[in-house]
């Protein structure tokens, strides 16, 4: 497995290696000890989550609040996506700061979101199966978000807002300077 750093402290664009012939490929979606030795500790996921979109659905951007906030490991099954991760970690150098990265299931990158960020992604294919594993159960009450439009968090997502699908729910989420910090 490659392991990219990216410009946020803890957010790891992970690209496991993939074997290929005239059948297809072959590939360990996720070793706990693989990821153990990736990112120089080890995470116990509990619950793995699906979802499939079509072109222009936008999800999130999503976070629970403690004591169940939760680290992620996302990937794209077919399609693409671009996927964001926003720190919201109160007095992070990079408080306010995003990554964002092409997902997709032709190049079977993998982005790894501990603790303390905002996630969303935006599909750009029709279609689009997207699926995540999680290090704490889901808790409605816990349930939180930012808007995915926030001028101050400024994504470029590349698309108008026009081109953007979205639940209500996501569609009236508050902007992070409202959203009370991590």
């Amino acid at each position: 497995m490659n392991v990219l750093k990216t410009n946020i402290d803890g957010v790891l664009i992970l690209e496991p290696t993939r074997y290929g012939d005239q059948r297809g490929y072959f590939m360990e979606s996720f070793s706990a000890r693989d990821f153990e030795q990736a990112v120089g500790y080890s995470v116990n996921f509990v619950q793995d989550n699906e979802s499939l979109s079509a072109k222009g659905v936008l999800r999130g951007l999503h976070f629970q609040r403690e004591p169940y906030a939760q680290a992620k490991l996302v990937r794209v099954v077919r399609g693409r996506v671009l996927d964001v991760a926003v720190d919201i970690r109160k007095g992070s150098p990079t408080y306010g700061g995003y990554v964002a990265v092409e997902l997709s299931g032709e190049n079977g990158r993998q982005l790894f979101i501990p603790k303390g960020f905002a996630h969303g992604f935006l599909a750009l294919e029709d279609e689009t199966v997207f699926q995540y594993k999680c290090d704490e159960y889901y808790h409605p009450e816990s349930e939180d978000g930012i808007a995915w439009n926030d001028p101050e968090v400024a994504i470029n997502w590349g698309v108008g807002e026009d081109e953007v699908i979205l639940s209500e729910k996501d569609g009236n989420r508050l902007k992070l300077k409202e959203v009370c910090e991590f």
